[in-house]
Parts: C-alpha cells; structure tokens; sequence
C-alpha cells in the first residue's frame, strides 16, 4: 500500500489519497475506511465519496473543524484494515444480452476474435468489484474485465443509450442506470433497476460491493421486468468475509 495523504479540498472538504494504482486492495482499504466511518458517526461529517483512489469527506465546519476531522481521519487511518472488512455483498444481476439488447455485441466478438456466445461466457462468468460510482447516479464502475474481451468505446458515442444498457468502454464493464448519451460498446440490457429514485435507498448497490451477471433470455428478461415495474423483484445477493 502506497503512502495515505490527507488533503484540503475547499473549505468544507477534505481528500484521502490512498495512492495511485487502481487495484482491489486500494479499494479494500476506501471501502473499510468508509465503514468505519459510519460506525463511529462523527458528528459533522455530511457525505463520504468513495473513487478510485480517493476519499472524499465533505463536513460541515461550523460542527467540526478542519483540524479535528484531520487528526480523528488520521487515528482512523490506523486501524487495521480487516476492521471494516467484514462484509462482502454480491449482487446478482440478468442479463439478456445480444439482440435488440446488445447491439455491439458483434463488434465486441469480432474484436477479440471469438463467438457471441463465448463473449457471454466470459463476461458472465466473475463477480465485479465496484470500484466506484459516478458519471451518473448509480453507475458502476467494474473492476476485473478479462483481457480477451477489452473493446475500445465507440468511435461515435450514441445520443442516447437505454437504462439497464451493460457495456463495456476499454478495460471496464458497466450498468447505465439512465437514459444517457455515451459512448460505450452495448453487450447487453438488465431489467433491473440500480438507480430509482422512488426507492427508499434510490442507488442498489455500493463502491466495494461485486456484480456477477446472470445470462437470461428474452422471455425472463420480460418477466423480471414486469416483476421490477410492480416493485416485486429483489435480486439475489450473496454475503459472506471478504
């Protein structure tokens, strides 16, 4: 782990630095820290943002001080890790992918120079760790994305990209949780629902938390759907130690 550095992000904001390498035991750390935060409510503190590298804590310094979120962080930063790391959450999420739901699909396979139907299999066959939310509201930032089946964005992103649209943009894979322009290679659709703002928590999921796709057909993907629109359905989600 590369050295943690704490600094001034505004008047109100402060930034971890956990290092610059994107790798799971970076995300470890954030996700434990984070953890750790909300089981020791400090007062003042009104949002944690998790990213890839980097925590950001926004408080209220008419309640706590810069200096004193600085030296209660720094005790923090102390703890052994394995402290906050007791949960491990992965969502399953179906995926009815090709077709009118996957688009790209074809230029995903040609580019790695395998089968439609291998590409499904290699894409569903891991759980991913969210490394990060962002761009949108609930939009997942996957880590773990074999290597035969990284796809470069399109040359001439869409004005308009459906929600629940699965992509992949590079090295990474991702979950479009609305209506958006963007410019990433279309595998597939989920008819799940990860941002919905009429939903007690709007956003499913959080940075640490893994998604493991789950092929289904067209069929199931409309019954999920009809299931998702009566607010009946909840995804299957293993937990256990990290």
């Amino acid at each position: 782990m590369q050295k943690i550095r704490i600094l001034t992000a505004g008047d109100s904001s402060l930034l971890i630095e956990f290092g610059k390498e994107i790798c799971p035991e970076t995300n470890r750390k954030i996700s434990a820290t984070v953890q750790l935060m909300r089981e020791q409510h400090i007062e003042g503190v009104v949002d944690v943002i998790p990213a890839f590298c980097s925590l950001l804590i926004n408080y209220d310094p008419r309640v706590i001080s810069y200096k004193e979120i600085r030296k209660r962080m720094q005790a923090l930063l102390k703890v052994d890790a394995k402290a906050g790391e007791q949960r491990k959450r992965v969502f399953e999420i179906p995926v009815c992918y090709g077709g009118e739901y996957g688009p790209d699909i074809a230029n995903i396979a040609e580019h790695a120079g395998l089968s439609e139907e291998e590409v499904i299999q290699i894409h569903s066959s891991r759980d991913y760790l969210i490394y990060m939310l962002g761009f949108l509201p609930g939009f997942t930032y996957l880590g773990g994305l074999d290597e035969r089946i990284h796809t470069p964005r399109l040359a001439n992103p869409r004005l308009k990209i459906n929600a629940g649209s699965v992509g992949i943009a590079g090295s990474q894979t991702g979950i479009y949780p609305l209506d958006s322009p963007g410019g990433w290679q279309l595998m597939g659709m989920t008819p799940v629902k990860t941002y919905d703002p009429n939903r007690e928590v709007p956003i499913l999921v959080e940075a640490g938390d893994y998604i493991r796709f789950v092929p289904v057909d067209e069929a199931e993907f409309k019954r999920i759907k009809e299931a998702v629109d009566r607010g009946e359905y909840q995804c299957v989600v293993h937990e256990g130690e990290v």
